[in-house]
């Protein structure tokens, strides 16, 4: 969440002279109402599902690069189809999500105490994120830029 995976996953495609795709926006424009909304009109178990099925969709239509949602690999079977792709797991600790989002309530999950809320679902998913990536990289005081050749090196890939 504000980790920059829209941004780094745009400019990789870039790089890599392929396609970018985010199952946020496939949500959203499948759905015709943000994610947020879908949050407050249906609860988190319905938008999961709804996530699930656009990432299982996207993961078999899309070999370009793929942003997912933070919550995605609460998944089995999504992590289960994630092993056999280059996942990366872009991280970061709490002061730098400060910074970069303001924790603010437009995030559905930290409308209330966001420091707390961030801290305790990066607690319950980090395990989830460094199972199913084949590389961790750091997002912390660097830029967008900075973080797409990191992960280039990582997954020891050339640009297009």
């Amino acid at each position: 969440m504000g980790v920059g995976k829209s941004t780094v996953g745009a400019l990789l495609a870039e790089r890599l002279g392929c396609a970018y795709r985010d199952t946020d926006d496939d949500i959203v424009a499948g759905e015709g109402r943000t994610v947020a909304d879908i949050f407050v009109d249906e609860g988190e178990p319905a938008f999961r599902a709804i996530e699930k099925r656009a990432v299982h969709r996207a993961l078999a239509e899309h070999d370009g690069v793929l942003a997912l949602g933070g919550g995605a690999v609460l998944d089995d079977e999504t992590r289960s189809l994630l092993a056999a792709h280059r996942v990366v797991y872009l991280s970061m600790d709490v002061e730098e999500a400060v910074q970069r989002t303001g924790l603010n309530a437009a995030r559905p999950l930290l409308a209330v105490n966001p420091r707390r809320q961030w801290r305790e679902l990066m607690e319950a998913r980090r395990h989830l994120y460094t199972e199913v990536a084949r590389a961790v990289v750091a997002t912390d005081g660097r830029t967008p830029e900075e973080v797409a050749q990191a992960v280039l090196d990582a997954l020891e890939l050339k640009e297009a």
